[in-house]
Parts: C-alpha cells; structure tokens; sequence
C-alpha cells in the first residue's frame, strides 16, 4: 500500500514539475508549436516610412523560417502592435506584450521609443533585440538588455568627417527634422565630429513651411559641407533647395535618411549626395542575403527592397541564427546565451560579431547618388 501511495505522490510531483516547467515555458514567450517575439513599430505615422519596410523584412524572413518547418519544429511567430511613432504608445505595447509572454522583444523602431520601453526590462530577462534606433547609449552600459545589429549614430558621423576631410570641407552645415529620432543624430554628429577637428558653423531645424529659411540661415554661415538630417522626404526638399540656392559641396544623409528612397525621392537632383548605409546595397545581387530577400519581395508582391527591408530581413535572420544553436529547449536565458557565441558568424554573406559585444555589426558604408538618381557604391 505505501508503494502504491509512494508511486502516486512521484507522478503527482513529476505531473506538476512539468505543469511547471511548461508554464514557465509559455509565460517566456514558448509553447510546443511556436516561439513568440513581440514588436511594436510605427505601421501608420511619423517614421511608417521607414517602419514598415523594417517589420515588412523581418516578417519575410520568419515566414521563409515557417515555411520550411520553424526552428527545430516551432514556428516564429511574430507579434507585432502600431505604435504610431509615439513613444508612450510603444511603451504600453510593450507592457502587453510581455504581459502576453515572449520570448524578447524585437525591432522597435525609434530612439525616444527604446527610451521609454527600457525601464520594463531593465532588471529582467527580456532582451531587446536589433532596434531600429542608432542612439549611441544604446551601446553603453546602461542599457545592457539591448543588442543592436546596426552601429551607432557616432559611427556614422565619423564615417561622414572623415569622407569630409579628404575633399577639404572642414566647415559643417547641418539641417535636421525636429522628431527625437533626428535630434539624437544631431546631438551624436554635432560632439562626434567636432572631436574630429569639423567645425560646425550652423545648424538649423527644418519643418514643413520653414526649409527655404533653414537652408539661408546654414548657407550664411558659409558652409563646406551640409549634413542634412531626416526621413528622405525632408531630406529630398532640403537637398532641393541647397541646389536652387547654388550650394554645390558635398551634402551628406544619415542612414536614417535611407539611401535608396533619397534617391527614388531626388531623381537627378540627388547627384553628388553622400548617404550612409549600415546593410549591404539593397538591390545588388552579389550578396547572397539580399538576394535571397529581393526574391521573397518579389514574391509577396512587395516591390522594390530599400535599405529599411534589408535590415529587417537581416535582423530576423541574425535572430532565427541564434534559436538554430540552441542545442535543446528554448528559453530567454539560452536565447541570450546562444546570441553572445555569434562570433564573426556569416548571415548571407553579412558578418555579425556578438561576442563580448551587444552590437553585432559595425559595417558603415557611403552611398553616391548619381546624376541618374541611381545609388553607387
């Protein structure tokens, strides 16, 4: 009678351990069949335009991951809420989605909107993971739960002083968007490449209505150089009017500016603008990670890749590559474990470097818009 009372309290213990474990498996975002990743991201809104190509990547690539099967049998199920651009929108998705259970949080677009979603996970396990913000405390210590595929705004503005220099253009202009996307690159450009020996003689906003006024006000201050800072549309009008009024030194974007929409934005207009990328050429066939994603594109109807859908391709196939290594069952601290040993791993041809860093690439390139409105490298 005591073995058989014995044996009933074992499979009793053993029943609930795996009720347990099976909660707390699903509590972090994974269940037999699926592993759940949240996102929140400007669908509709300031910054959409850069937003969705991002999420529209990344999406891409986890249903390529679904189609031929998941991650050792479980679907990447991607849960993604329209912040609206608004940073305390992002933060209540935030808060739902890890009241829901995933596995981490995953690219978030905006610097303002990493800010105020961090205090939910600071002293967690969560990670954020490939954010589509270049903020450069992203990078440092106080924000250990962030690891970031792309490089910060530091490295741009670097890439930008120094491509400035071997022309001669030591005097800055800058004309910078007012959202606090643009504002955190113009507070990194402004210390990043005065360090450098750049002078930076003006600096002006530009809002809709106020380009004309912006572009005499940095023209006074005898400029070499213009950086201008912005989504492409702003940009383009900025870039437009610097031409109208003569300007005819290098101008320069951020990556945030995207590239390949400045220039479909510019037409013959763009030539001689400088832009940095932080992703390969986004409609090149030499690298095997864009044309693996100009095919899905393709494929889902999507149009034309932009650098914005690369980098979201890119993050979710860094992503899916850490889940791979993971040798058995998926949890936050293995995710991160297996994430940490990417060392000088090759995604498609695209180099990711996690090891004793949280940033996984440092690739800045710059982009010549030509007088054909075409991107060259």
């Amino acid at each position: 009678m005591s073995f058989i009372h014995s044996t009933a309290r074992s499979l009793m213990v053993a029943a609930l351990t795996a009720m347990s474990v099976a909660g707390h498996a699903q509590q972090e975002g994974v269940t037999k069949s699926s592993i759940v990743i949240g996102q929140s991201v400007a669908l509709t809104g300031p910054g959409s335009s850069l937003a969705v190509p991002f999420h529209q990547g990344a999406k891409m690539y986890f249903d390529r991951v679904n189609a031929a099967g998941g991650i050792n049998g479980r679907k990447i199920d991607l849960v993604t809420l329209d912040d609206r651009g608004n940073a305390q929108t992002a933060a209540a998705n935030a808060k739902k989605l890890l009241e829901q259970g995933v596995l981490s949080l995953f690219g978030f677009y905006g610097s303002p909107q990493v800010t105020a979603v961090y205090p939910q996970i600071k002293d967690g396990d969560v990670l954020m993971f490939a954010p589509m913000a270049a903020a450069d405390e992203f990078r440092g210590a106080m924000y250990g739960n962030v690891y970031s595929v792309r490089p910060g705004y530091a490295e741009e503005a670097a890439a930008i002083a120094k491509h400035a220099e071997t022309l001669g253009a030591k005097r800055l202009g800058i004309l910078h968007a007012t959202d606090s996307e643009s504002l955190a690159a113009l507070d990194s450009a402004t210390r990043t490449m005065s360090s450098m020996g750049a002078n930076v003689v003006a600096n002006a906003p530009v809002t809709p209505g106020s380009v004309a006024n912006s572009v005499d006000k940095v023209l006074a201050a005898k400029p070499e150089s213009v950086l201008v800072i912005g989504d492409s549309n702003g940009a383009a009008n900025a870039v437009r009017d610097l031409r109208a009024k003569g300007f005819r030194g290098p101008i320069y974007g951020f990556s945030n500016t995207g590239e390949s929409l400045l220039a479909e934005e510019l037409g013959s207009a763009g030539a001689g603008v400088v832009v940095v990328r932080v992703v390969p050429k986004s409609d090149t066939a030499k690298v095997a990670v864009v044309r693996e994603l100009m095919a899905d594109a393709l494929a889902a109807k999507l149009g034309k890749t932009n650098v914005y859908m690369l980098e979201g391709y890119i993050a979710a196939r860094v992503y899916a590559e850490a889940l791979r290594r993971i040798p058995k069952d998926v949890s936050r601290a293995k995710f991160k474990k297996s994430l940490e040993a990417l060392d000088d791993v090759s995604v498609g041809g695209f180099r990711v470097h996690f090891a004793d860093d949280r940033v996984a690439s440092k690739l800045v390139e710059l982009s010549l818009i030509d007088s054909q409105g075409k991107v060259r490298e």
